[in-house]
């Protein structure tokens, strides 16, 4: 497994501090976040999942805890929008440039707004797709809010 992904390049190039952890992807997990978090030894709180989807028609990028649902009508509200949907795998994968499974909300072809759940901001470090699927970046929730170029809000439902 590759540790250089457009991920990881990215949070160098911000002078982010990282680490790489790496576990068994299983596609046939129920729930791909609950199974890293399983592998990992983590609470499935601190290991966050990247959600492609839409709000009034404008891609965006969402992170909640992996052991949490979005609120659909939280995500529009948090990008001043009406509605929203999760975009289809294969359109989420086109505009990242990653496989589901392995979406990072780093380092995506095209820089889209993203927003990161409030209730991480209080985990001392959280865990976010490092560009692969198998590949995890544990850092502070600060500097991931930070790289992401984002904010925080109240995203669960």
């Amino acid at each position: 497994m590759s540790k250089a992904t457009r991920a990881t390049q990215a949070l160098r190039k911000l002078g982010v501090a990282f680490t790489l952890h790496s576990y068994d992807y299983d596609p046939e997990a129920a729930s791909i976040g609950l199974a890293a978090a399983e592998a990992l030894g983590e609470p499935p709180a601190r290991v966050l999942k990247t959600l492609m989807a839409e709000v009034d028609g404008r891609p965006v990028c969402a992170v909640v805890p992996s052991n949490r649902e979005i609120s659909m009508k939280k995500l529009a509200v948090a990008f001043g929008g009406k509605s929203a949907r999760m975009l289809p795998p294969p359109e989420a994968e086109r505009l990242t440039g990653y496989h589901v499974g392995g979406i990072s909300p780093f380092g995506q072809k095209r820089a889209l707004p993203a927003v990161l759940e409030q209730a991480a901001m209080g985990e001392p470090h959280v865990f976010l797709n490092g560009g692969q699927r198998g590949l995890q970046v544990r850092l502070r929730p600060e500097d991931a809010l930070k790289a992401l170029g984002g904010r925080s809000a109240s995203l669960i439902a």
